[in-house]
């Protein structure tokens, strides 16, 4: 056990952090269900577009679980607690019928601090003791779990009661340019976005600027993306699409998304570096070696034929580079499948030269992955 001293406690969490937290509890909550109302539901705090009720979603879609997700700002208090019905000599009360009554899941009520006070203490003994009176008990297999921004954001946000929070635990969330990228590969958000963000990090999230407009989030650059790949199919002109990248991301980091596109190049030259259809030529431009890389482990992590033509690219590149490579290749990998795919690359006949060249600066970062051992 490390000694206290040895911890460094951090201000924030990574979105990995909050999903490990989450499954956690998961399994928690599932292995001693009678102690459900022991387990502390979850307050996921952060600025607008970073993902916050994303991971909860994900995590509901990769256990096989429901997911529950209530917008309380946008709700009534009657909503939570039911609908008083004048029933013989008194009042009886009918709950939504959107609770869940059985099964597992997660019940997420998001924008807990855009809701007003009285949404707030309607929402109380639901979050607090997991029931609504006699009316209405959560299933022991559902968590719950909240999100909502925080002062600071110039978002919607309101004060939570300390009645509240203190029956929370509490997890602040940042944007991290690894943990991003790696779920971007997995997402297929298009290369270009991944690249130029590894070259221009600080742009991830970015909200020093005009936030009446677009400005730069996780949320931002995964629907410039998904603009990118539009565009391409439907040849959209140029100008327009600067329009709408702007209109995403703000002026500022459109202008330097575009200028790095313009450098990037053509990305279907790299998979026929691939195939061994060209030459593999590395670039001397920092931000060209950027796209390079992202635009590889996109086309290797779409057909599993071009592992060997990525190894003999990186083994062309700068050992930051060469690693950076094979890095990004595993970890766009889903979590339970990267010690699969680190084997396939450990067979491929190019690895153990790529091995002796590289391995130095490859095994620091392999096992930050937990795909286990890197071979002799």
């Amino acid at each position: 056990m490390p000694r206290a001293n040895d911890l460094r406690l951090r201000r924030t969490a990574t979105i990995r952090d909050v999903r490990e937290i989450v499954v956690h509890h998961l399994k928690a909550l599932w292995a001693d269900p009678m102690r459900a109302a022991a387990l502390p539901p979850l307050m996921i705090s952060g600025p607008p577009g970073i993902g916050k009720s994303a991971i909860i979603r994900e995590v509901c879609e990769k256990e096989g679980i429901e997911f529950l997700d209530v917008r309380l700002a946008q709700r009534e208090p009657v909503d939570i607690r039911g609908l008083p019905v004048p029933r013989d000599d008194g009042v009886h009360w009918l709950t939504s019928a959107e609770w869940p009554r059985d099964g597992r899941g997660i019940i997420l009520f998001d924008e807990l601090t855009a809701a007003d006070r009285s949404l707030q203490v309607a929402a109380y003994e639901f979050i607090l003791d997991r029931r609504l009176g006699d009316l209405y008990r959560v299933p022991d297999g559902w968590y719950i779990a909240a999100a909502g921004n925080r002062g600071e954001d110039r978002a919607v946000a309101l004060t939570m009661s300390s009645a509240l929070a203190n029956r929370f635990c509490h997890l602040e969330v940042e944007a991290d340019i690894e943990d991003w990228t790696r779920w971007a590969a997995r997402q297929g958000v298009h290369p270009l976005v991944i690249g130029f963000l590894r070259f221009q990090p600080r742009l991830l999230f970015a909200n020093d600027g005009d936030r009446e407009q677009g400005w730069p989030t996780p949320r931002a650059w995964e629907r410039v993306g998904f603009e990118l790949e539009v565009a391409e199919r439907t040849a959209l002109p140029e100008r327009t699409l600067a329009l709408v990248v702007q209109g995403l991301v703000g002026a500022e980091a459109a202008s330097e998304f575009l200028a790095y596109r313009g450098f990037a190049g053509e990305l279907t030259k790299v998979e026929r570096m691939l195939r061994g259809e060209e030459p593999v030529e590395a670039p001397e431009r920092l931000e060209q070696r950027y796209a390079l890389v992202t635009a590889a482990v996109h086309f290797a992590q779409s057909d599993a034929r071009l592992l060997s033509g990525l190894i003999r690219l990186s083994l062309a590149l700068p050992p930051d580079f060469a690693t950076l490579c094979l890095i990004d290749y595993l970890g766009a990998a889903d979590p339970g499948s990267v010690s699969a795919r680190a084997e396939a690359l450990f067979g491929c006949p190019e690895f153990p030269e790529w091995q002796r060249r590289h391995g130095a600066a490859f095994r620091a970062r392999f096992a930050s992955l937990g795909a286990g051992d890197l071979p002799p």
